[in-house]
């Protein structure tokens, strides 16, 4: 009943498609997207925190390498749910803006994990100088995720699933490294 769920809000998500939003949704939907938005948030950590703002990066690189190693190596692996354009009940009905990815499986969605693991790190480390960060940060995470059900590449629970996992390794992380660097940030 869940799994039938899911593919109804993927059909009726990834059905709201228009060509004109094709190509906006695919460049959000790649890292190569995300650069720019990059730029600016690292400008922001060394605009505030001088060169102690290292520590706030290396903390980005650990928690990324964390949701992305656990999205891809441990969930895909174990539960193998296919990604609705090679599930055989619904491929047909996908629509592929880009064509169809190299991996067959999309439980839990990487992207999803990135970005919010992301999201919640910066919230966590940087809410006390930028106070409307989180706001940016989940809505970025939000677009992003919801870019990935438009490419027709995951399903919600992909999503909603790869969200939590990364909400929980970026606000743990962000929790240790604001215990540890208490006095410095």
């Amino acid at each position: 009943m869940l799994n039938d769920l899911d593919h109804q809000l993927f059909l009726f998500l990834n059905g709201l498609h228009v060509d004109w939003l094709d190509p906006g949704m695919t460049f959000i939907s790649s890292e190569a997207g995300w650069i720019p938005f990059y730029a600016v948030l690292v400008f922001l950590v060394f605009y505030k925190y001088k060169w102690k703002g290292l520590w706030i990066l290396l903390g980005v690189a650990v928690v990324i390498t964390c949701s992305d190693q656990i999205s891809a190596h441990v969930f895909k692996p174990i539960f193998q749910r296919l990604r609705p354009c090679y599930d055989p009940l619904i491929e047909d009905l996908v629509h592929l803006p880009k064509g169809k990815p190299g991996g067959h499986y999309g439980f839990i969605s990487s992207h999803a994990a990135n970005t919010f693991a992301l999201a919640s790190f910066i919230y966590m480390t940087m809410r006390q100088h930028y106070k409307k960060i989180g706001w940016l940060m989940f809505c970025w995470a939000a677009v992003v995720s919801y870019s990935r059900i438009y490419m027709g590449v995951h399903f919600p629970g992909d999503i909603i699933c790869g969200a939590a996992v990364g909400m929980i390794l970026g606000f743990g992380i962000g929790y240790f490294l604001q215990r540890k660097l208490r006095q410095s940030l």
